[in-house]
């Protein structure tokens, strides 16, 4: 028997949740992936390729041999490109974007086990709310540019650690938001919720007497029904588990940490504020890492997730020391990890850059838990450290799709194949996904899984 524990929508979890163990629930998470019983599959073909492209995921994160490596295609941009949509275009036009994306499947997602969506950030939404963390073709960026560029900068200051710490969400609402959004400006004026109690507060519902919240409010209003006219267009090209292409269910997450020094500090301001207030920098990792299991653990679709994901920033070699990730970086995360393990959910762990220098310790949470994308990392090294436990992908440079020639893609991934296939456990993948990778270099990539990574029975 079934109960939604989750509100009216989202799936839901089994009447004994909360005494089945991190793996039975594990399994039940892996098991809704391969049965897909609410998939409406649009042909007895599709069905059957999406089962035979899920057990070989599947395997992945059991540290099994499927009857292939998988194969995570580095598309990129490709579908936009191939079809003379800019990544301006694919932004702002979501008729052309989804057009670009249909044409794509039908010439070569067979082939590449690669489904395009339309998903790119509206370019209207984004505008409207003056966002200032990236800039964007058009926005800071030339109009032919083809992606995004973060803007860093010191968006919470270091005198308003206990601000955070204190109450994480008034801190988001009142401060952060009005200033990572330019059209979020009127929420500065919000007195905080708490302040409603019991009595209908007058000055607190004069707040939206003011005509920079009623600005802002509507502004929100108008930013959701962009994100419905959106939703309409492209909703019909997004389903592809429908169309046979298998993909596991994810949410996001990332380093406490990392949201501390990408998010709010900046780079600058946090390396000074781990010499300066280190007790300060530890409360706040763990009051983000508290308000991140919570985001995660309380979301209604939760019984849809499979996965959570990380990009893992700064606790890159050479960005802090072992000491320095035993102390600021490591324990936060762990806890999240760990948190999230004992829901069921598989840890995708995306190692940005290089983690030579942590392959050794950090492999300590039960087989099957946990797989790692990695960038830059020595693969060898990685699957001697934690190809037991963890399923293990990526590493393909991304300048090899762009420049390099089908046959130097396919040396290399077939290189990898030998080195880190024996097991199971692998996949095939990119250390990161880049712009403009060629058509035939993902065509290659392809063709070394197919004739080099069979596993023979």
């Amino acid at each position: 028997m079934m109960v939604n524990r989750t509100g009216s929508i989202g799936a839901a979890y089994p009447d004994n949740w909360s005494e089945m163990t991190p793996a039975q629930k594990r399994k039940w998470r892996l098991d809704n992936f391969l049965k897909a019983e609410k998939v409406n599959f649009v042909s007895e073909e599709a069905k059957q390729k999406y089962q035979i492209r899920a057990k070989r995921l599947v395997a992945f994160c059991n540290v099994e041999e499927p009857d292939r490596v998988p194969v995570v295609t580095p598309a990129g941009n490709l579908p936009y490109t191939l079809n003379g949509v800019s990544a301006r275009t694919s932004m702002y036009d979501y008729e052309q974007a989804a057009a670009a994306c249909k044409k794509f499947n039908e010439k070569y997602a067979e082939e590449l086990e690669y489904y395009a969506v339309p998903v790119a950030t509206p370019g209207k939404v984004v505008d409207m709310l003056d966002y200032k963390m990236y800039a964007w073709p058009g926005h800071g960026l030339p109009m032919d540019s083809s992606g995004v560029q973060f803007m860093e900068s010191e968006y919470m200051k270091a005198d308003e650690y206990d601000d955070l710490i204190r109450d994480p969400s008034n801190f988001w609402l009142r401060k952060y938001l009005p200033r990572v959004f330019g059209g979020m400006e009127g929420l500065k004026a919000f007195a905080p919720i708490t302040s409603m109690v019991e009595v209908v507060s007058i000055p607190m519902l004069s707040t939206f007497a003011n005509p920079a919240v009623q600005e802002t409010l509507l502004k929100l209003v108008e930013v959701g029904r962009e994100y419905q006219r959106m939703q309409a267009i492209t909703g019909p090209y997004i389903n592809s588990a429908a169309m046979g292409f298998p993909s596991l269910p994810t949410s996001m997450a990332k380093a406490p940490f990392d949201t501390l020094g990408d998010t709010l500090r900046g780079t600058a301001a946090m390396m000074k504020d781990m010499y300066r207030r280190p007790d300060k920098v530890l409360e706040a990792c763990d009051k983000i890492a508290d308000f991140t299991i919570d985001s995660i653990v309380k979301n209604p679709m939760a019984p849809n997730f499979l996965r959570i994901t990380y990009p893992l920033h700064k606790g890159a070699d050479g960005w802090m020391s072992k000491k320095q990730f035993d102390t600021f970086y490591w324990p936060s995360l762990k806890k999240v990890m760990d948190a999230f393990i004992n829901e069921g959910l598989i840890q995708n762990m995306f190692a940005e850059g290089a983690f030579n220098s942590r392959l050794d310790y950090i492999n300590v949470f039960p087989k099957g838990t946990v797989t790692w994308l990695f960038d830059q990392s020595d693969m060898a090294k990685a699957k001697a450290a934690l190809g037991n436990n963890c399923g293990i992908s990526g590493n393909v440079p991304t300048s090899l799709t762009v420049t390099g020639s089908p046959t130097d893609v396919k040396a290399y991934c077939k290189k990898l194949i030998e080195t880190c296939g024996k097991g199971g456990g692998y996949a095939l993948a990119a250390g990161a996904t880049a712009d403009n990778p060629k058509l035939e270099n993902l065509q290659a990539m392809m063709q070394a899984a197919i004739e080099y990574g069979t596993y023979r029975k």
